[in-house]
């Protein structure tokens, strides 16, 4: 997959410096030889909406989003913010805003003794369809508003890409982590593939909204996300791998390669925020650790549960000893609803949001695993 992710960023260098000429291009057509503006605008693709971005640049604050396909920049401050807050629908105060640009990475993510945890995966841009299941299963109520208490919510990655709403999924997460740790509960959002990709500028699966977006912006899309964005700032923060209680949750899964590696929970958080996050792919050594975990093999990527026919129950003990956990919790790989393998050993939750199916929860209760539909009805996992 690292190979075929390589070929991508060769194109994406490509596409970048089309890009720079396009907006050159961009630049001169859109005003006429008097020096106003003219119409240049995207035509037969309707109106974009999007945003908002916020930039801290040299000290301020600075808030850009697209209404009707037209670009709207403001310094955002103590005093307009209430307006925005109220515009874009943010759970978060202005304060939280700040903090995101002096916030450190924590490597060691193990927590114990949760009664609740609710898990979804691969929203993909899916807005309408992840705030349902939020509703319908109790993690929010109908104004959005954390209402899962001391729970902790785990999203296993990938809110990027193919759909047209990233910006609100982010923004709501964003909001819902603060309301959650204010109730004593705990909001995870983990980096899956496609955060990788976009945090390491590479844009081959966004929506045709988000080319528009580059355009009505001049700005490349990664650039969205940059270390100078809030979004951006707080993303590269998100560890790759948690564990609660007796459960590892991780994007894609974990193989028996990361055994021989010697690489634990913390080591694997460790690598990926000091050398793999922020990083164009073509940049990681081969046969260094850091290139083994952002390769088919390592969690963000790995589909050995489902593709390799030789995997058996004897190796997900190997790994599930190694790591001292009873289960794995998966996203990455699309299946008709959640399933497991091996007695709940590995439970899969990636039930095909990205294809605007209805979606699936999974919730664990004071220990007992739960299906959890769109129509909120739980289903106990045997």
């Amino acid at each position: 997959m690292l190979k075929q992710l390589r070929k991508y960023i060769c194109s994406e260098n490509c596409i970048r410096k089309m890009f720079c000429a396009g907006c050159c291009i961009i630049f001169i057509t859109c005003f006429s030889s008097d020096g106003s503006s003219v119409n240049s605008g995207p035509k037969d693709t309707g109106l974009t909406n999007d945003g908002p971005y916020i930039f801290l640049e040299e000290d301020i604050l600075r808030i850009k989003w697209i209404e009707n396909s037209q670009l709207k920049e403001e310094e955002l401050t103590w005093s307009n913010f209430d307006d925005f807050k109220d515009k874009f629908s943010l759970l978060n105060n202005f304060n939280d805003l700040r903090y995101s640009f002096i916030a450190s990475p924590k490597y060691r993510q193990s927590y114990s003794k949760e009664d609740s945890i609710a898990v979804i995966t691969d929203i993909h841009g899916e807005y309408d369809i992840y705030l349902n299941l939020l509703k319908k299963n109790g993690i929010v109520d109908d104004n959005l508003n954390w209402k899962f208490g001391k729970g902790h919510l785990v999203i296993l990655g990938d809110i990027f890409d193919r759909g047209d709403n990233v910006t609100e999924v982010l923004w709501h997460l964003y909001g819902l982590e603060r309301q959650a740790s204010k109730a004593g509960g705990k909001l995870h959002l983990l980096l899956g593939n496609h955060e990788l990709m976009i945090l390491g500028r590479a844009t081959s699966y966004i929506s045709g909204k988000y080319r528009n977006v580059e355009n009505i912006l001049g700005t490349y899309y990664c650039d969205l996300y940059s270390e100078n964005s809030v979004l951006g700032s707080w993303l590269r923060t998100r560890p790759v791998i948690i564990s609660i209680n007796n459960i590892l949750f991780v994007h894609a899964g974990l193989s028996t390669d990361v055994i021989r590696r010697d690489l634990k929970l913390e080591k694997i958080n460790r690598i990926f925020s000091t050398q793999i996050i922020g990083k164009e792919p073509l940049l990681l050594k081969k046969g260094e650790e850091a290139s083994f975990l952002f390769d088919e093999e390592g969690p963000v990527w790995y589909r050995g549960y489902f593709t390799d026919k030789g995997f058996c129950e004897s190796q997900a003990d190997s790994i599930l000893t190694f790591f001292e956990k009873d289960h794995i919790v998966i996203g990455h790989t699309v299946t008709k609803e959640i399933m497991t393998f091996f007695g709940n050993k590995i439970i899969a939750c990636d039930a095909g949001i990205m294809y605007r199916k209805p979606g699936e929860m999974l919730i664990n209760n004071k220990g007992r695993f739960y299906r959890c539909t769109a129509d909120g009805k739980r289903i106990p996992l045997n």
